[in-house]
C-alpha cells in the first residue's frame, strides 16, 4: 500500500524512495505485544517455558523454510520472525515477573505489615475517584522502595509499588524525590510487575531534593500555569494539557466534552506533539543551513527535554523513541520508512517496560499512528481523485482513519461509540500545531521572563478558545454518542462491523447507497432525535437529577434559571442534568452539608453558567468537602455563606419567584451518629404555589428537633432524607403529608439505600415514590391542579410520563397512582 511523505521525523512519512509499506517488522511487533499481554498475568516459570518454546518453534520454522521454494519462504519467514520476537519479549518478562513476585518485598506485602518505608517517587501523583476515610481525596503514586523498617529493624529491599495517600500531602511532590513515611504493605491490586501496594499512614517526610532535571521540569510546568493565569477558566485549564499533558486544572465537564467529541487525545501528549515540536526545530535549523547531524543532535536534545517536562507516558515514550530513531537515521544519512520505525519503537518499549502492553494510552497511540501510515494516505488520495480539495481530503482521511481504528478499543472500555469524532477532529486539528508551538515557548520562557511567557500564553489562548468551542458544541450535542456493548465482545463486534463496511465500500455501486444510509442515520440520531425527545417537559417545577449516590435537585426559576439544591458527587453528572434542562443561570445554590456526595460536583453546576448566591450549613465538617467547595467557588470569585433556621431566601421574579424557607438547623449538632448529616440545611421551597420539603441528609436527631419545635413541615413533595436511609422517623414522614416522595439514590450502592423499611412506611402512608436509581431524572409538573411526573432514563434518553391526583385521602392517591409501585410494597 502506498503511503504519503512528510519530513524525516513526521509520523506519516515513509522516507525517500520507498513506495510500499514494509510490514515485516510489524509482524514481530504484534506477535511480541500479544505474547507480553498474555504473559503479564502468568507465573514467571510458565512465561520462561513459553519463551523457550517460541525459540524452538522459530528455529524449527527457519530451518524448514530455508530449503523450500521462494513462495514457502515468503510465508514462513514472517512466522519464524514472529516466534523469535515472542521469545525475545517473553524472556526478560519472565525475569521481571520473578523479581516482582518472588522478592523479599512481595513476601512482606503478603503479610500485610506496618512499616516505615524509604522510597523514590517515579511518577506524578494521579487523583483517584475513590475517596478515603471521611471523604478525603486520594491519589496514587508509583514509587520504587529502597528500604523498610519493622519495629526499628531496617532492611534493604528493592521493588516497584503503588502508593495510595491523601492528595493534599502528595500534590506537589516531583518524580525523583526521596521520601520516608509510615505505611501498610499489602499485595499489589493488579497482577502486573508491581511487588506491593502501600497505604500511607503519615504524611511524606521529604529526604533531600529531586534531581535537577526534575526540578527544572517542575518549574517549567508550574511556569506555564502562571503564564496561563490571565486566560478565561476553560482555556486556562486546557492549555497545559495540550502542551505538556498537565490536566490538573482542566475543567472536568470540559474533559467529558472532549471525550464524547473524540478529542481526548489532544490532552494526552503524544506523537503529534513530538512531531510538531521536533519538526519546528528542524525547520528553523534548516533555514539556518545547519547540517543533518546538527539537526539530529539539537532535535534529540529538544526531544529529551520535552519527554522530561511532559513526563514519560506511554504515548510520549512511543513517539519519542520513534522520533529518536528517525533523527539517528537522519544523522547517518540512512532514512527509513515510518512503519518499521513504529514497529521498532513498539518492540523496544515492550522489552523495556512490558507493562505498556496492557496500557490503554499506549494501545490508542500505536493503533492511531498505524492508521495514519496504512489507511489515511490511500483514503486521502481517493478523496482527491473525487475532486475534494487536498487539505480537506487529508484532514478528513486522517480523522476518519484514526477514529475507525481506535473506536473498537474505546468502545471496549467505555461502552459508547462517538458519532461526531470525525467532524470534531477535522475542525480541531488545524490549530493544534499553533497551540503546541506557542505553548511550549510560553512554558520555556516562564521561569526567566514571565511577562513574555504570559503574552505567548495569551496568543495560544486564542486557538484554545476555538478548541473549547468545538468540544462544547460536539460534546454536548444530543445523541453525540450511542451505547454499544462494552468489553472484548463489544470491541470485536464493532471491529467486524467496521471491516464489513470497509469491504462493502470498495464496491462503487454500494458506496452511494451506504453514504445515503449513514446520512439518514445521523440525521435521525442527532437533530431529529433532539426534537422528538421532548426534555425538559414544559412547565416543570422540580427535577431530581440522576447523579448516582448523591443529591442534586433543580427548582425552576423561569427564563432558563433554576435554584439548585446540592451538587451531587460528580461534576459531569450534574452538568448533564442542568444542560438538558437548559439551565443557564443559577441565582441560588444551596449546599445542604459538606459531604462529598452533595458538594463534589460543584464544578459542574458552575460550568458555563452564571451563579449568584451560594449558601451552606454552619458546620464546616468534613473539612475536605467544605474546602473543595470553597476553593472551586473562590476561583470564580464567589463566596460561601452560612445559613441556619429562620432565614428566607428568594430567587426569580413575578410568577416564577421561588421562595426558600430555611427550617434548620437550629444549632450545630455534636456527638450524634453523623453530625454533618444532622446539621444539614433543611428547606421548604415554594414554586408556582407548590411546596417541596428538602431535608438534606437530616437523620433522627434533626428530624425530632423539627417536630419538637412544631415546625410546619407540610409539603406537596418530599425529597426523602439521606437517600432513603433507615435513619428517618415515621412521625416526621407523616408530618409532611406529601403527595409524592422523591428518592435521590445511586444504583447498586454499597449502603443499601433506600431502606425497604422506609419504602414500606411511605407505601403504608399512600405516598407514591420515584427513585433516581430506577427512573433516571425525575421531573415534577403541575397540570391543571394535578401533580404529574415525567421521567427520563439517563441511559437510553427516553422519557415516560405518569400522573396521579393529589386531591382526597392518601389512600385514594395511592390507588389512583399510575406510576410503578415502589419495590417491597407493603399493602
Amino acid at each position: 500500500m502506498a503511503v504519503g511523505r512528510t519530513g524525516p521525523v513526521g509520523e506519516m512519512g515513509n522516507g525517500a524512495g520507498a513506495d510500499q509499506v514494509d510490514l515485516r517488522l510489524a509482524v514481530g511487533a504484534v506477535a511480541a505485544w500479544l505474547a507480553v499481554l498474555w504473559g503479564l498475568s502468568r507465573p514467571a516459570g510458565l512465561v520462561a517455558l513459553a519463551a523457550g518454546g517460541c525459540l524452538v518453534v522459530g528455529l524449527s520454522l527457519l530451518g524448514f523454510v530455508m530449503l523450500r521454494p521462494p513462495a514457502v519462504c515468503n510465508f514462513g519467514y514472517p512466522i519464524a520472525f514472529g516466534a523469535f520476537a515472542m521469545a525475545m519479549a517473553l524472556a526478560p518478562l519472565s525475569v521481571q515477573l520473578h523479581q516482582a513476585h518472588d522478592s523479599d518485598l512481595a513476601r512482606l506485602a503478603a503479610s500485610r505489615v506496618e512499616v516505615t518505608a524509604e522510597l523514590v517517587v517515579t511518577s506524578d501523583p494521579r487523583p483517584l475517584v475513590a475517596r478515603g476515610p471521611g471523604g478525603t481525596a486520594r491519589t496514587a503514586v508509583e514509587c520504587r522502595l529502597t528500604a523498610v523498617s519493622i519495629a526499628g529493624h531496617r532492611s534493604a529491599v528493592s521493588g516497584s509499588a503503588l502508593l495510595l495517600g491523601p492528595s493534599d500531602a502528595w500534590r506537589r511532590i516531583l518524580p525523583g524525590q526521596h521520601v520516608k513515611l509510615d505505611a501498610r504493605l499489602s499485595p499489589p491490586l493488579t497482577s502486573n510487575l508491581l511487588s506491593a501496594t502501600l497505604s500511607a499512614r503519615t504524611d511524606p517526610d521529604l529526604v533531600g531534593r529531586p534531581p535537577w532535571w526534575q526540578r527544572g521540569a517542575g518549574s517549567i510546568r508550574r511556569g506555564l500555569q502562571r503564564a496561563a493565569a490571565p486566560l478565561p477558566e476553560l482555556p486556562r485549564g486546557l492549555l497545559p494539557g495540550l502542551v505538556d499533558g498537565d490536566t490538573s486544572q482542566l475543567d472536568p465537564v470540559l474533559a467529558e466534552r472532549f471525550r464524547v467529541a473524540g478529542l481526548t487525545h489532544l490532552t494526552a501528549v503524544s506523537g503529534t506533539n513530538c512531531s510538531i515540536l521536533v519538526g519546528a526545530v528542524a525547520l528553523v535549523l534548516r533555514r539556518l543551513r545547519a547540517s543533518p547531524k546538527t539537526i539530529a543532535v539539537l532535535g534529540g536534545l529538544v526531544l529529551l527535554g520535552f519527554v522530561v517536562v511532559a513526563r514519560p507516558s506511554p504515548s510520549v515514550l512511543r513517539a519519542a523513541l520513534m522520533a529518536g530513531i528517525a533523527l539517528a537515521a537522519l544523522a547517518t544519512g540512512r532514512q527509513r520508512s515510518a512503519m518499521p520505525l513504529l514497529s521498532a519503537s513498539v518492540l523496544g518499549l515492550l522489552l523495556w517496560q512490558p507493562r505498556l502492553a496492557a496500557d490503554l494510552g499506549f494501545a490508542l497511540s500505536v493503533t492511531a499512528t498505524a492508521s495514519l501510515l496504512l489507511i489515511a494516505p490511500g483514503w486521502a488520495a481517493g478523496l482527491s481523485r473525487c475532486r475534494v480539495p487536498h487539505g480537506i481530503a487529508e484532514a478528513f482521511a486522517v480523522a476518519a482513519a484514526a477514529h475507525l481504528v481506535t473506536a473498537s478499543i474505546v468502545v471496549g472500555i467505555s461502552g459508547r461509540f462517538s458519532l461526531v469524532a470525525i467532524p470534531a477532529n477535522v475542525l480541531a486539528e488545524p490549530v493544534v500545531a499553533l497551540v503546541t508551538v506557542l505553548g511550549v515557548l510560553a512554558a520555556v520562557l516562564s521561569p526567566a521572563c514571565l511577562p513574555v511567557a504570559t503574552w505567548m500564553a495569551e496568543l495560544a489562548g486564542l486557538p484554545c478558545r476555538w478548541l473549547v468551542w468545538v468540544a462544547e458544541y460536539f460534546g454536548s450535542m444530543p445523541g453525540a454518542s450511542i451505547p454499544w456493548p462494552a468489553g472484548p465482545p463489544g470491541a470485536g463486534l464493532l471491529l467486524l462491523v467496521e471491516l464489513l463496511v470497509v469491504l462493502l465500500a470498495r464496491r462503487a455501486n454500494l458506496r452511494a447507497l451506504m453514504a445515503v444510509a449513514v446520512g439518514v442515520a445521523l440525521l435521525v440520531q442527532l437533530p431529529v432525535r433532539s426534537v422528538v425527545v421532548a426534555w425538559p417537559p414544559a412547565g416543570w417545577l422540580v427535577v431530581a437529577c440522576d447523579v448516582g449516590q448523591g443529591d442534586a435537585l433543580a427548582i425552576s426559576a423561569g427564563n432558563q434559571a433554576a435554584v439548585v439544591i446540592d451538587a451531587g458527587p460528580d461534576p459531569v453528572a450534574v452538568d448533564r442534568c442542568l444542560h438538558e434542562l437548559r439551565v443557564r443561570t443559577v441565582p441560588l445554590l444551596v449546599l445542604t452539608h459538606a459531604h462529598l456526595d452533595h458538594v463534589a460536583g460543584i464544578a459542574g453546576v458552575l460550568h458555563d453558567r452564571a451563579v449568584g448566591r451560594v449558601v451552606t450549613s454552619p458546620l464546616t465538617e468534613p473539612a475536605s468537602g467544605h474546602r473543595l467547595a470553597a476553593e472551586v467557588l473562590a476561583r470564580r470569585g464567589i463566596s460561601l455563606a452560612e445559613v441556619s433556621a429562620g432565614a428566607v431566601l428568594e430567587a426569580g421574579s413575578g410568577r416564577d419567584r421561588v421562595r426558600v424557607e430555611v427550617l434548620g438547623p437550629s444549632h450545630i449538632y455534636s456527638g450524634t451518629r453523623s453530625d454533618p448529616n444532622n446539621t444539614s440545611v433543611v428547606l421548604r421551597v415554594t414554586v408556582h404555589g407548590r411546596t417541596v420539603l428538602m431535608p438534606g441528609d437530616a437523620e433522627l436527631e434533626a428530624q425530632d428537633d423539627l417536630l419538637a419545635r412544631h415546625v410546619d413541615l407540610r409539603a406537596d413533595i418530599l425529597k426523602v432524607p439521606h437517600h432513603g436511609s433507615a435513619y428517618s422517623d415515621p412521625a416526621f414522614l407523616r408530618a409532611v403529608h406529601a403527595s409524592l416522595a422523591l428518592v435521590s439514590v445511586g444504583k447498586d450502592n454499597d449502603y443499601g439505600h433506600p431502606s425497604p423499611l422506609l419504602i414500606s412506611e411511605l407505601a403504608r402512608d399512600g405516598v407514591p415514590v420515584r427513585r433516581t436509581d430506577l427512573d433516571g431524572d425525575i421531573a415534577v409538573l403541575d397540570t391543571d391542579g394535578r401533580l404529574q411526573t415525567e421521567i427520563r432514563s439517563t441511559r437510553s434518553g427516553n422519557s415516560l410520563r405518569s400522573r396521579w391526583f393529589d386531591a382526597g385521602s392518601s389512600a385514594r392517591r395511592a390507588t389512583m397512582c399510575r406510576c410503578r409501585p415502589p419495590p417491597n410494597w407493603v399493602p
